[in-house]
């Protein structure tokens, strides 16, 4: 069993950064990647970012620039590097876990309970 835990969130103004962390206990199980995503009030859940174990990088159409994803294998640890934030980066950012890096969210197969990024303008 996989256990994810997000943090990092908060209430930025408009043009700030964040950087969110997700630790995973009970490491990867064997799973190819691991992915960010996140969802805003009303809509659905959308990917943003995803890295495997080589460090390959894939990040939904518009989303390369301001947001950086990175980790740190040994510690089991996911990062999101978000810059110039907006308000419609406003959402909840979660955390997860799959075989590939597709950022469906259908395909995932442990999430984490999510971190609230709210952005004023």
């Amino acid at each position: 069993q996989v256990y994810l835990a997000e943090s990092g969130g908060g209430s930025v103004q408009a043009g700030g950064s964040l950087t969110l962390l997700c630790v995973a206990s009970g490491g990867r199980n064997n799973r190819h990647c691991m992915e960010w995503f996140r969802q805003a009030p009303g809509k659905e859940r959308e990917g943003v970012a995803a890295i495997d174990k080589d460090g390959l990088t894939t990040y939904t159409d518009g989303m390369k620039g301001r947001f950086t994803i990175s980790q740190a294998i040994a510690e089991n640890r996911l990062y999101l590097q978000v810059n110039n934030l907006k308000p419609e980066d406003t959402a909840i950012y979660y955390c997860a876990v799959d075989r590939g890096c597709q950022l469906d969210p259908d395909d995932v197969d442990y999430w984490g309970q999510g971190t609230q990024v709210t952005v004023s303008s």
